[in-house]
Parts: C-alpha cells; structure tokens; sequence
C-alpha cells in the first residue's frame, strides 16, 4: 500500500472513531444533576448543624436572599455557604429560582472544595461544561469520600431502611421520616422513592444531609408487630410507623398469627416472606443494662441488635427501653436465636414498688466492701438457680457475705423475710439513727469485685422512712402530709425515670434523691403516709416534679433555677410566700439587696432561723480556695426569678476571673465548712460546702487583717427556692391551712389523683 493510500485509510479510521464517539455521546442520556439547595444543604451540614446555620445568620441579622424568599428552607445553607467560601454571588444568584436549578460544574469546584481543597481535583471542569449540570452521583460519591474523614465530628454515615415518611402515618410530624436506626428530619429532600429501601444517609444532629445512594431493593424488617389481617392485607407496625402489605398468596391470611412479632422480607416494596416468633417468656425485671436485660428465673439475656419495645395493651405505642422498668413484670420478652428481640408492654405501671440502692457509711459510694446482717424473723435466702438454691434461716441468723461468697455464685443473693417490716437489720450500716433496719426484700449483687445492696419494699413502707428523714415528726400533721404526697410523687416520678436500671434499682437513699431511713419511721408520719396513701400530684395527664427544699428568702424561684427558661415546669412559680403570691421584680442587685437585708419582710416560714443570714468572706480565703491570687471583686452579673444569683464573676489581684454560671457553682463557689454564718436569731454556726441559698447580695466591706478585700454576704433561705419550702408549709399549716391548699400554694394548676384507687 502506497503511503498516501495508507494516510488515507488511517484518516478514514481516525473520523470513524470520532463519528463513533460522538454518536455514544449523543445517545447517552445526560446523568441527572443535583439542585443548588440540595447540595448547599449537604456542604453546609458537612461543617455545622441546622442550628448553628440558623443561629449564625440570626447573629448576623441579614440574608443574601430577599425579604420574601429568606424563609425558604435551603436559604440558612445558602447564606452560611455565601459567607464561607463554598458559594459566590459571582456565579450563584441567591434566589429562589437560582437555588432550585441544577449545581454547575463551576459552582461544584467551589463547592466540593469547601468539602477539603483536596476533593477539588475530583471536578473535571473545562471551558466546555463551566455551566452545565454537575451530575448527582459523582457528587455523592466525592461527598462520601470526604464525609469519612468528618465521623468524630459529628458527620454519621449511616445505612438505613427507610420505613416511611409522614405521607405513612396519619398524624405524622412534617418532614421527618422513619429508619430501622431512628427518626430523622429530612427538610427539603424527596424521600418517596427510598420507601423500603436500603439506602445510605448523611446525618447531623438528626438532620440528614442527603441521601447518597440505595444499597439494596430487597429488606427485612426486623421485629415488627403484626396488628391485622384484613381483605388480603397485612397491617403492621414497623417501630411507630403503621404499614399495610398485599398478602403474597391467597389464602395466606388464615395462616398467620396476629400479635406476634416477626420478620418481613420485602423485594422492591413487595412483600415475600414472614417469620414469626412465638417463643415469649415474662418474669421479674432485675436489670436493665445497655445490651441485656436480667429476668427473675432466666438470669441476664443479651439483646438483639434491633431490639425493640411495644406497649400493646389498650392504643399501641412504640416505647423505648428505658419503659422497661426494674421490680415490675409490665413486659412479655419475645425471644429468637438465643436473644431478646422485643419487649411487649402487656399492663400499665402500677407504682406498687421501688428498689433502692443502699448506699455505704457516709453516703460516698453505691458500693460496698462486704455486708454483714442480723435477721429480726425468719427468712429464705435465694441463690443460683432459685429453684434448687433456697435455704431456710431461723430469727437470729448473722450473715457475712464478701465478694465471691459461695452465695454469690450467680452473682446475686436474695433475702426475703417473712416479716412485712423491720425485716433486716444491717450491721455494716451506719445511720443517724444508729443501726438501720429495713423492710421489704434485700437483694445482694456482685458488681466488678464489689457489692451493690438493693431495697426492694413497698412504695408506702419506703415513704414511711423517707418522710421522717426529710421533715421532722414533731411538724403539724398538715405540713407532714403535703410532704408525704410530694415524696410519694417524686419517687413514682423516680421509678418510671429508671435510673439505676443498669444496678436494678430506681433511687438510692442519699440526698441525692430522697434521704431514705436515715432517721427512724415515726408513728406522726406513718400517719401522715397512710392518710394520703395513694395521693400524687399530677398536670394534665403527667405526674408533676415535685421539688421541695427547707426555708425560703420570702420568695421562691422557678424551674429556670436548673437552666432553661422554666416554661417546663409550668406549676412552679417565682411567688411571694405569702397569701397574696405576688411576683415581686428582684432582678437588680440594688432591688435584691434592699429585699435580702430588710429581716422584717412578712413570710410563711419567716419565724425561722434561716429566712435571713449573713456571712463574713477574706478576699485571701477566697481566693486560696480558687487557686486564684487574693479576690478583689465579687460581682453579681445576672439574677433569675425571685432574685436567686444566676451569674457570678470573681476577679483577683492579676486580673483573673472565674465566672460562675448557676446557682450550684455559685453556692459551691462560696461555700465553706470554715465559713461562720450568723442566723436570723443571731446565733452563729458553722458553714457547710454549699452555702445555704444563692439568694445573695455581696457587698465590699473593709479589710481584713491580713490587707485582703473582706466581703459580707447578706442572704436568705435554705435550699434551691424551687416548689414547696418545707418550713413555709410548716407556717401555712399553723394557719390552718390544709395539705391540699398547701400544695396548690406551691404547685398551682395541679391536680391531686389517688393511683391507688387507679390500680383498682
């Protein structure tokens, strides 16, 4: 072949291929492209959360987008994108219209740079694409990339089957949808078409970021509740979300068991297979630990990874697992594979009971060394297999049981006396009455080379020697029996809260929670107990928190003396403790100070000691305890309802300062066991750690020998201020007013109920 023959052909060839290419390139369907508010949505999550966009441009008090469109969903992105160099007004318009059209290949490279410098390189842009549509997938896969390097924080990547959105339920709240992983908001984003599928998600703060891709068409649901079978249609629960399936064979409804729990494998959103599971056992709940649960009979069982909680007497409700509460059988465990899968809530809380961790000598730690006991009456101690393990122990037995002890084989030792009370006497315990004795069932667990004593009795009988132990006995019997309903309620409120679950217990017996037989029951509050048994207060459908504490300053403060605003707790009021229950506005420390130092101010509790005290600080102490040079200032810098100090901020001799932030710390700040504290009566005692109230005014009283600042702190009353003063009921009920007016005083809109008369 002649050179000039063989150009030829090899040109043929080359314009061939050129044809062929071209031709590929206009029959290939363009790859979808992503809109502007989609993907600003995700490159600003990938930094911050929803809140912190929203937060951001309200401190900045301005939008890039007009005064009509800066509501739309994306423009908190958007705007937080246009301010940190992942979006530019030069190439993207902040409109509506603009943020609903497709990313560019220009604005992509900015974009995906705002990710890491890093994944721009990944954008293959040119003269000839600069402003066509960035392709959806190649943006989710460089997202993906990047979004692995931001898992510590905060940034999940996470693979979920997408139960249903609000379009699946009909009181579903807007724009959040519904995993096998949880609830998550998905503002802006369709989610439709991912509708039982396995898809991967991006998640901040329980916002999802995007939705990169579907991993699977076909899905189990896992542990769902099979409701009915009705006109060839399975109707389900799939956690809170109700679903309905077409049967996958005629007929096929006579076959299956409604009220169970099962399996569902679905092909593309069609239902194919169901595996029932019938084995159910029930006992006793004794622990409740993040990956098992302990039942009375059958010993600690592991959970399945996608446990989950129905209550299925009276309207179904998804629960969680903290409504698995110990000492109670509210709950059939459906069992599968060796593991519980489900806990079915068959009957309401009753709140017959409570578990109480016995705390050691002093109160410091929930454990103990070893525990030594005598038993007032006879008794059955239950081991291992409580079946097979039982001893029979005569009045009289002493027992010393130490970590390893043959009756703690299985890692926990039961004592049931046949007394109702009085039962036990702990030896090893010290209270300020002495030896305590205790009622009830006392259960021994080993717990990591160490004891853990639980109290398991009557929720009356524990009142009994919670009430003495937390208002004297000698009080007027009105006073005792609006304490005894506040305890009441507090410990039901305590007993559905399930704290100690992991320990098998709801509360301890320390301050930090109701002090618990510290004191010896007495016959006054006894009756106290049984005259109002059964007595809580609710609001509205919820029992109420009913906080207490001993004096106040003459007035009380709200709920916000825990942080927030105090609009949770609508029935604790910021009042004047007398009948008139003014508001009176003590937010300045000019207005403070004049209240705090005046003693004559007319109260309920003001007979008593601590309705006014002072205290005298050195700047040197002070500061000495701080680990600061000598305190040359002490500043009040923000006071809450009722005056109580909310912000403090002390300065030294360098400069430094130390800024307290709530009543706690600035109680813990100031007090002292060295501090002298002079009464309303003009007797003088010693401090405690915490100084008596934050309801204070400090003022710069001299010098003190040693050339440091002395301070005077003028306050009032004993405890947070929140909800019921104990000595004001106590001043209330010597005026004749009965225990349900003194709890409406001081919880006002709520409601008293007899539970007891609700178990019936």
């Amino acid at each position: 072949m002649s050179k000039r023959g063989f150009v030829i052909r090899m040109g043929g060839v080359v314009a061939l291929i050129a044809l062929l290419i071209a031709l590929i390139l206009f029959l290939e369907p363009e790859k979808p492209g992503i809109s502007r508010a989609q993907a600003a949505k995700a490159a600003a999550l990938f930094a911050v959360s929803r809140e912190e966009c929203i937060q951001y441009r309200e401190e900045k008090g301005s939008s890039h987008f007009t005064e009509k469109e800066k509501n739309n969903w994306y423009t908190v992105y958007m705007d937080y994108l246009f301010d940190h160099e992942g979006l530019s007004e030069e190439y993207t318009e902040s409109t509506a219209a603009a943020a609903n059209q497709e990313l560019t290949y220009r604005e992509a490279k900015r974009l995906v740079g705002f990710l890491g410098k890093n994944y721009a390189n990944r954008v293959n842009l040119n003269q000839s694409n600069q402003k066509l549509p960035f392709p959806a997938d190649l943006w989710w896969q460089i997202y993906e990339d990047a979004a692995k390097d931001k898992e510590e924080e905060g940034l999940q990547t996470l693979d979920v089957v997408l139960y249903g959105t609000p379009n699946h339920m009909e009181n579903g709240e807007a724009w959040i949808c519904y995993t096998d992983s949880g609830d998550f908001r998905f503002e802006g984003l369709a989610l439709e078409s991912w509708v039982d599928r396995k898809i991967r998600i991006f998640v901040r703060n329980k916002e999802i970021a995007g939705v990169s891709r579907q991993l699977s068409s076909t899905v189990v649901y896992e542990n769902v509740w099979l409701e009915e079978v009705s006109g060839g249609k399975l109707f389900i629960h799939a956690g809170a979300v109700p679903r309905q399936f077409s049967l996958p064979e005629k007929g096929m409804d006579s076959e299956i068991q409604v009220h169970h729990i099962a399996d569902l494998t679905l092909n593309e959103g069609v239902l194919e297979k169901i595996k029932l599971k019938k084995d159910r056992i029930q006992g006793k709940v004794l622990a409740v630990g993040e990956d098992f649960v302990e039942i009375e009979g059958y010993g600690v069982l592991s959970l399945a990874d996608n446990f989950r909680v129905f209550k299925v007497y009276g309207e179904y409700e998804e629960q969680t697992k903290a409504n698995i509460l110990v000492g109670y059988d509210l709950q059939e465990f459906v069992a599968a594979e060796g593991k519980l899968c489900a806990a079915l809530t068959i009957r309401p809380f009753n709140g017959e009971r409570i578990r109480v961790i016995l705390m050691d000598k002093g109160f410091t730690s929930l454990f103990h060394e070893q525990v030594s006991l005598t038993l007032n009456c006879d008794a059955v101690i239950s081991f291992g297999d409580k079946e097979k393990n039982k001893e029979q122990l005569p009045a009289g037995t002493q027992l010393t049981i130490a970590p390893g002890d043959e009756y703690l084989k299985a890692q926990r030792a039961v004592i049931t006396p046949f007394a109702d009370r009085d039962g036990i006497c702990l030896n090893s315990l010290t209270r300020d009455q002495g030896t305590p004795v205790y009622g009830g069932i006392l259960e021994i667990r080993e717990e990591e080379g160490k004891l853990v004593l639980v109290n398991d009795l009557l929720l009356e009988d524990y009142l009994k020697k919670v009430v003495p132990s937390e208002m004297p006995a000698s009080y007027e019997m009105e006073a005792l029996k609006a304490q005894a309903v506040c305890a009441r309620t507090y410990a039901y409120q305590q007993i559905i809260g399930n704290s100690y679950s992991q320990h098998g217990a709801h509360v301890d017996d320390s301050t930090n929670y109701q002090v618990y037989n510290n004191v010896a029951s007495d016959a006054r509050t006894d009756t106290a107990v049984d005259e109002t048994c059964g007595k809580i207060l609710f609001y509205g459908d919820n029992p109420a928190y009913t906080y207490y504490y001993s004096t106040s300053c003459g007035h009380g403060t709200d709920g916000s003396v825990w942080g927030g605003s105090g609009e949770s707790l609508p029935y604790i009021q910021a009042v004047e403790l007398r009948e008139e229950r003014r508001t009176l506005d003590l937010s300045t420390n000019q207005g403070f100070a004049a209240f705090i130092k005046n003693t004559e101010i007319p109260s309920f509790d003001s007979a008593y000691s601590m309705y006014r005290w002072n205290a005298l600080y050195k700047g040197s102490t002070l500061g000495n305890k701080l680990g600061m040079n000598w305190i040359t200032s002490i500043e009040v810098t923000k006071r809450g309802p009722g005056g109580i100090v909310q912000e403090m901020v002390l300065t030294d001799a360098d400069g430094k300062q130390k800024i307290c932030s709530d009543q706690m710390e600035v109680r813990r700040i100031l007090g002292s066991k060295d501090l002298e504290i002079e009464r309303k009566d003009g007797k003088v005692i010693d401090g405690w750690s915490l100084l008596p109230s934050a309801f204070v005014s400090i003022e710069e009283t001299g010098t003190a020998k040693d050339g440091s600042k002395l301070f005077t702190i003028y306050g009032g009353g004993y405890g947070h201020g929140a909800g019921m003063s104990q000595n004001g009921a106590q001043g209330m009920a010597k005026a004749g007013k009965n225990y349900q007016e003194i709890l409406g005083f001081f919880y006002e809109g709520t409601e008293l109920r007899d539970v007891v008369a609700a178990r019936e």
